[in-house]
């Protein structure tokens, strides 16, 4: 048999107090339950462990041998039962971040940072992704949490990051590049590149409706798959698009950025429900300070 824990620290107890008494005391339990505890403990060892006398308990030969390794017995339950607590509480074990492609120049440097400062022995493994690898690696339990934009899908639980302007991206030297802010409508006219219809739907149908409200159907001359790419062709006079204001660190020469009125894009941090990574929540809580005190569109 092998000893139970609760043996060990009263057998330590009275080594410590080389006496019954002052141990069941300390521990506060009744004398008697002690020795019980300590006769049944040196049974299922099969040797003595203390010499009994009127002025005390001494440790026996066995017993100073046992000593250092019961201590190190139960300072092993104790690391271990504190390594658990860290572990319930996210600061140990690993978390997946997920960053939307065209979020990840800004966001990934400081969010990373702060996770770091915040939880050093947690290990942070970050990707960035389209918005439809990013969904389908939440959904799969490829990731613990991503920094992405609505509109997504349903069966997903959110949290607004921040907000930012959307603006109109135009070539540098256009005749509406200097006005300090445009409508939608004032656009209607120009030719424009988007990324592809298939790209992400939800965003594609909330661009009809965007620019059905204005009034107006964009001629598309040309699409492009990432932020990038638009704004190169934005430089070349190509077209006009749409982006958030932050994509303006992505190029800052050929282009111009004038503020869209009335037209707001949120970033948010997003995660299946069902996962249970306990360092989700304390991630998640770690990005709304930073948020609440940081430009995060201009901190990385």
């Amino acid at each position: 048999m092998t000893p139970e824990l609760r043996q060990l620290r009263y057998f330590v107890a009275v080594a410590d107090e080389t006496s019954f008494t002052r141990a069941a005391a300390g521990l506060h339990i009744a004398q008697q339950s002690l020795s019980q505890q300590i006769t049944v403990l040196e049974r299922t060892l099969g040797t003595r462990l203390f010499d009994r006398d009127p002025r005390g308990a001494r440790l026996t030969t066995a017993g100073q041998l046992f000593l250092p390794e019961a201590r190190a017995v139960l300072t092993r339950a104790e690391e271990a039962v504190a390594t658990l607590g860290r572990a319930v509480r996210g600061e140990i074990g690993t978390v997946r971040l997920a960053f939307l492609t065209t979020t990840a120049n800004y966001l990934l440097p400081p969010v990373v940072r702060a996770v770091r400062t915040r939880f050093p022995d947690l290990a942070v493994t970050t990707a960035e992704a389209s918005i439809a690898e990013l969904v389908d690696g939440l959904r799969e339990d490829r990731f613990d949490l991503a920094f992405t934009r609505p509109p997504l899908v349903d069966g997903l639980a959110s949290r607004t990051l921040l907000t930012e302007e959307v603006c109109a991206v135009l070539p540098d030297g256009h005749p509406l590049a200097d006005r300090a802010t445009l409508d939608l409508a004032d656009l209607a006219g120009e030719p424009w590149v988007l990324t592809p219809r298939d790209s992400w739907e939800p965003w594609h149908r909330s661009y009809d409706a965007d620019f059905a409200a204005a009034g107006f159907t964009p001629r598309v001359v040309q699409r492009a798959a990432t932020v990038q790419g638009l704004l190169g062709l934005v430089a070349a006079e190509v077209g006009v698009t749409r982006l958030t204001r932050s994509s303006h660190s992505l190029r800052r020469s050929g282009v111009a950025f004038v503020p869209l009125a009335h037209d707001i894009a949120r970033t948010e941090l997003v995660w299946l429900p069902g996962n249970d990574n306990p360092a989700r929540p304390a991630i998640v809580e770690v990005a709304l300070e930073l948020a609440a005190t940081t430009d995060l569109t201009e901190a990385g």
